[in-house]
């Protein structure tokens, strides 16, 4: 049964599936369009589909909201979704918006937005939850929280003044960094940076790492050059060591300057190797330990919750010392191997005898080539005098091989996409040539 009201933060994530049950994809926003004397009306969802592809969803081909889950008539068109003038998305664009409450003469923030049926099939802005400028001391530090009409706010606008982002955050907080970084990347430009504003410098970090290098420039060259530093420091080196290289000589060295020491060394390390080697792909961030280390001290290195899983899958053997460049590389011992033997066995023990490793300055084809042949997920890089100096993971590796715009997902946005019929699962032999959206059957 379908509600009739929904508030929209709580459909962030939530399910959309065709009639036959089967899952098209997720909610990522809903659009809606202003009007002069009423509120402004629901035209449809953006939908996150297989591929992190984000579709409109024309609201005339919903037929059922709630219970955390969304039923369509079961066919999507899945062109990639792009706003057209007009068009608000209100998780992207209007939560953190500043009003002004006509009644109680007020300033308040709206933090979240309820959607309400009034008519069949016909949704539109109903009450706006919103938090109220703090205007005596609190315990708590917050304003009251009151619902509001859409008629009995008036939106404020102030020059120069720029829209919070908080609330925008807290409802994508449960995002992996790469579902962020999308999402990020289809907000306008200055929301994108506003955005990235107020996210914590790790999570900044983690999303950078996410996104095509010239966004990261972008988003870097917003930020000063002490919290730019900030967010390298929490960077993986290798993924940092890319970054800065896509900067100027000039604000490279200058963040470099800012930087952790030991930060700062790894990255100026990788730096040092030309980008298409296995040292330009590698990272110096693995585990590494002595032939003396057990298998319990092992397993519980690769436990740690900030490791990456192909950092993970196996542990590097050496003679002291054991940072980059190391000692002697001695091999490394997978992750599987260890659970088959008893807890006190030496990790010296299990090497994986027929494992080499690759030269730092072997060409990433090559690296490629290894990693396939024998279906791992890291290869051990070490120097002319056989010193460990990091690893390839095969997340670096495909980032080399795919093309340069892997990332997005819509690769040829000028070719029409065609239709699916998902509650059929076939596909239409006619392309779409639909060019208007119509309230009844939300065409693009």
């Amino acid at each position: 049964m379908s509600a009739t009201r929904v508030f929209v933060a709580r459909l962030a994530g939530c399910s959309v599936f065709d009639p036959a049950g089967d899952r098209v994809g997720k909610v990522r926003d809903v659009v809606v369009v202003y009007r002069s004397t009423q509120p402004p009306s629901v035209v449809g969802l953006v939908v996150e589909v297989p591929g992190k592809r984000r579709v409109f969803l024309g609201i005339g081909r919903v037929t059922s909201i709630g219970s955390g889950q969304i039923i369509t008539t079961g066919i999507i068109n899945m062109r990639r979704f792009q706003q057209r003038g007009g068009e608000v998305r209100v998780i992207a664009e209007m939560l953190g918006r500043k009003v002004t409450l006509r009644d109680r003469a007020g300033e308040a923030t709206i933090e979240d937005v309820a959607i309400e049926e009034a008519d069949l099939g016909e949704w539109e802005v109903g009450q706006l939850f919103c938090r109220q400028a703090k205007t005596t001391p609190s315990p708590f530090g917050k304003g009251a929280t009151v619902f509001a009409k859409w008629s009995d706010v008036v939106e404020k606008t102030t020059a120069g003044e720029s829209q919070s982002a908080t609330q925008l955050i807290a409802t994508y907080a449960d995002f992996l960094p790469a579902d962020l970084a999308n999402a990020m990347l289809d907000l306008p430009g200055q929301r994108m940076l506003e955005v990235a504003d107020e996210l914590p410098d790790s999570r900044l970090a983690d999303v950078l790492e996410e996104m095509p290098e010239t966004d990261q420039v972008d988003i870097m060259n917003q930020l000063d050059d002490a919290r730019a530093a900030d967010v390298l420091d929490h960077m993986q080196p290798d993924d940092a060591a890319d970054l800065i290289a896509q900067m100027s000589e000039e604000r490279g060295e200058a963040l470099l300057e800012l930087m952790e020491p030991e930060e700062a060394e790894d990255v100026r390390f990788l730096l040092s190797y030309a980008p298409e080697t296995a040292g330009g792909l590698m990272t110096t961030e693995p585990i590494i330990v002595s032939a003396d280390t057990t298998v319990a001290e092992g397993l519980a290195l690769i436990r740690r919750h900030e490791l990456a899983p192909a950092l993970g899958a196996a542990i590097c053997v050496t003679l002291p010392p054991y940072e980059p460049p190391t000692g002697r590389f001695l091999g490394m011992v997978h992750f599987q191997r260890m659970l088959r033997y008893p807890p006190n066995e030496r990790l010296g023990t299990l090497l994986d005898q027929s494992l080499e490793p690759v030269r730092a300055d072997a060409p990433a084809a090559e690296v490629a080539r290894i990693l396939a042949s024998y279906n791992l997920v890291s290869v051990p890089v070490i120097d002319e005098n056989r010193r460990l100096v990091g690893v390839v993971t095969i997340d670096d590796v495909l980032d080399y091989l795919l093309p340069d715009d892997w990332r997005s997902t819509d690769h040829d946005s000028s070719t029409p996409r065609t239709p699916i019929d998902t509650s059929t699962s076939t596909i239409p032999l006619r392309t779409s040539t639909a060019k208007t959206r119509r309230a009844g059957n939300g065409s693009r």
